[in-house]
């Protein structure tokens, strides 16, 4: 590696050019990556609502209804003129509404009212209009503009098209804040006013370079989009300090500053890499996910972190060289005071904490696996929103209300009454608009008109499409779809297939809770892997693993004690995030030990690494922290939102063990470390006594 960074030093102009190159095109590439905010396209594409959605496209060109319009104090002629206006929407496939389902020449009265009142009540028309993906910004802008604002619209699509609108103007706010705070605590924590600015200046051209770079990927997710470059920023900030620090204590011996960044190099990438491979390995550890959103954000963190790791070894060293001069006019006192007293403090009280730490683990675990859950995107914004209070205006007249669409094959249309009758036995379900229910049993496809039989018809299915009154997530709405899907199976054994928000948010909670243990476990089996090759110890990897799980199960019980019902996206990817975020405090700390414990007794090992390691796991911990909050609080996509606070207490949580805890483990298990770790040389019992 000498030689490597020895060629870095001697061709700055390269680097820089390198560099500049990169940047650039990077930078003209971020406009071209795509963003997806539709978080149903990340189910595996052989799931049943995936396949069903799939053969619905090829036989009927268009997908299922994922909208609801509400028009209010309208009569049944003024509906049917608001209904021409939706369907003449640019990106608009279908609208349906009550003259689909009955015959409007007919008294109301006369309608059967399980059908009217999915359609008509109280002077409010409700319409399902299905909006085709590629349009789903400018028809539901049309659709507001068509109803006006005192009119209700919801649905995954009014959802999707929200969260585009929102996350794209509060992702920039998010990010100028969390760098503002990343610069005030450099500011802090650094001995120059310039260091700050170039600690900034390279991680922003490592972020550009990944976010540039997403285009390998064609779009990313909205949860990539969002945290991604922030965690980027926050996880890779310690690399940059550490080196810095590195740089200033070999510039004293050395010969010169190249002489001096060579050594400095040389010196940290083994804690770096070390730091670096585990949060890579965490964060690759979701791509271990069926669910792709997973793989989608452990693919673009884990290659930020990547790139980071490079421009620290290449690009940082030659900016630091190019800005010496200016580093050292602008060199101050140190602003924090040292954490001598500190480190003092935590010995006093790191044993009885150990203790509680023990107590904790096990009721933590439990509570972290009994929360309540939200599976899909209908609850994701909440009543405060626009979308929130025109959901709760829909239900409140025409109730929870999703639909399904079941299609299959045409052959009888006997079987097909047969099915439509047993549906019509379940209590949920409130109308269908199908062949045989609306046209009828006995009438050929001969007589109907190509428009009327192009929405019931395929050249190889027929499609019922069923209204039902649950919501799009729950119990109830879980037990409806397997009871439909039963009697489905009765009549076409494996033949049928269904479509629907719920049907979608189903497959999606089978998916997400079968990867929650696979993704943990080999997250948590990498990272023990990783940290047992690279410290040579067996005792010391079961330490550091628990103690950064533990603060995971801390962090994941609050809303179980809170009584709050979280989404189980957020709760699946915090767990490797926090992980792959935060073990490296943990192994800082760890290696600091080590280093003192040759010298020193325990007690006073303990005390000089608080001392030594507190500035530099504050300053990425509270970065960290800081920007999870900021997601929490800025953002009104309640998952992103979410993911944000359990980003910001699982960083608190972690530090707080870090700083606190795991001292008193390494006090505890001294002698344990010293057997069980290869090379290991700390200050034997006898010299120990005598200082």
């Amino acid at each position: 590696m000498r030689r490597f960074y020895t060629g870095v030093v001697r061709h700055p102009k390269l680097v820089w050019f390198v560099f500049a190159a990169l940047f650039v095109v990077c930078l003209l590439c971020q406009s071209l990556v795509g963003v997806n905010y539709d978080i149903k396209d990340y189910l595996p594409a052989s799931s049943a609502s995936t396949l069903a959605l799939d053969v619905m496209e090829q036989e009927y060109g268009g997908g299922i209804p994922n909208a609801r319009v509400l028009v209010e104090d309208v009569t049944v002629p003024e509906a049917l003129e608001y209904k021409a206006l939706l369907e003449q929407v640019e990106g608009v496939s279908s609208v349906s509404w009550l003259d689909d389902a009955a015959d409007l020449t007919q008294p109301l009265e006369w309608i059967d009212q399980d059908t009217l009142e999915t359609y008509y009540q109280d002077g409010g028309a409700l319409f399902s209009v299905t909006i085709e993906e590629e349009s789903i910004l400018s028809a539901c802008d049309a659709i507001r503009e068509i109803i006006g604002g005192d009119n209700a619209m919801s649905g995954s699509a009014v959802t999707t098209a929200v969260s585009t609108t929102s996350t794209e103007s509060e992702v920039p706010l998010i990010a100028v804040f969390g760098v503002l705070f990343a610069l005030v605590v450099l500011l802090l924590t650094t001995k120059s006013w310039a260091e700050p600015f170039l600690v900034l200046i390279g991680l922003g051209v490592a972020v550009v370079l990944n976010m540039g770079s997403n285009l390998i990927f064609g779009e990313i997710s909205f949860v990539t989009n969002a945290a991604g470059s922030i965690l980027q920023l926050a996880v890779s900030l310690d690399y940059s300090v550490f080196l810095l620090h590195r740089f200033e204590e070999c510039r004293e011996g050395a010969a010169s500053p190249e002489e001096a960044m060579v050594n400095a190099l040389c010196g940290s990438t083994t804690s770096i890499l070390s730091s670096g491979l585990t949060t890579v390995i965490g964060f690759l550890a979701l791509c271990l996910m069926r669910y792709r959103l997973g793989a989608d954000l452990g693919m673009a963190l884990a290659k930020g972190v990547a790139i980071s790791l490079i421009t620290v070894f290449t690009f940082v060293p030659v900016l630091l060289l190019t800005t010496r001069k200016l580093v050292d006019k602008t060199r101050h006192r140190s602003l924090l005071p040292s954490f001598r007293g500190f480190g003092r403090a935590v010995c006093r009280v790191m044993l009885p904490l150990a203790a509680l730490f023990a107590l904790v683990i096990v009721p933590s675990y439990l509570a972290s696996n009994s929360n309540d859950f939200y599976y899909g995107s209908s609850k994701i914004f909440g009543a405060e929103t626009t979308l929130g209070a025109d959901t709760a205006k829909i239900e409140e007249t025409f109730g929870e209300s999703d639909t399904y669409v079941l299609l299959v094959p045409k052959s009888s249309t006997a079987t097909q009454k047969e099915l439509s009758d047993a549906l019509h036995q379940l209590p949920e379900v409130k109308s269908i608009l199908s062949y045989v229910d609306t046209v009828g049993s006995e009438i050929p496809e001969e007589y109907l008109d190509g428009a009327t039989l192009s929405q019931l018809n395929s050249e190889n299915y027929t499609r019922m499409m069923l209204t039902v009154s649950v919501g799009y997530e729950g119990e109830d709405t879980f037990a409806l779809i397997e009871e439909i899907r039963a009697l489905a199976q009765t009549y076409y054994p494996d033949e049928y297939l269904l479509a629907g928000e719920g049907v979608s948010t189903l497959d999606l909670r089978d998916t997400v809770t079968s990867d929650m243990v696979k993704v943990n476990l080999l997250a948590i089996a990498a990272v023990f892997v990783v940290l047992l090759l690279t410290m040579r110890s067996v005792s010391l990897p079961v330490l550091l693993v628990l103690g950064i799980e533990t603060a995971i199960w801390i962090n994941l019980s609050v809303p179980y004690f809170r009584g709050t019902t979280i989404f189980y996206i957020a709760y699946l990817i915090i767990s490797a995030v926090q992980l792959g975020a935060t073990v490296d405090y943990a192994i800082l700390l760890t290696d600091r030990y080590k280093q003192f414990r040759e010298q020193l007794g325990k007690k006073q090992a303990v005390i000089s690494t608080i001392s030594s390691c507190t500035v530099s796991i504050l300053t990425s911990g509270s970065v960290l922290t800081v920007v999870g909050f900021l997601l929490g609080l800025l953002s009104s996509h309640g998952l992103i939102a979410q993911l944000g606070m359990f980003l910001g207490v699982g960083a608190l949580s972690s530090m707080v063990i870090v700083l606190f805890v795991l001292p008193g483990l390494l006090y505890v298990f001294d002698g344990l470390i010293r057997r069980t770790t290869l090379g290991i040389r700390f200050l034997n019992a006898k010299k120990e006594a005598l200082k």
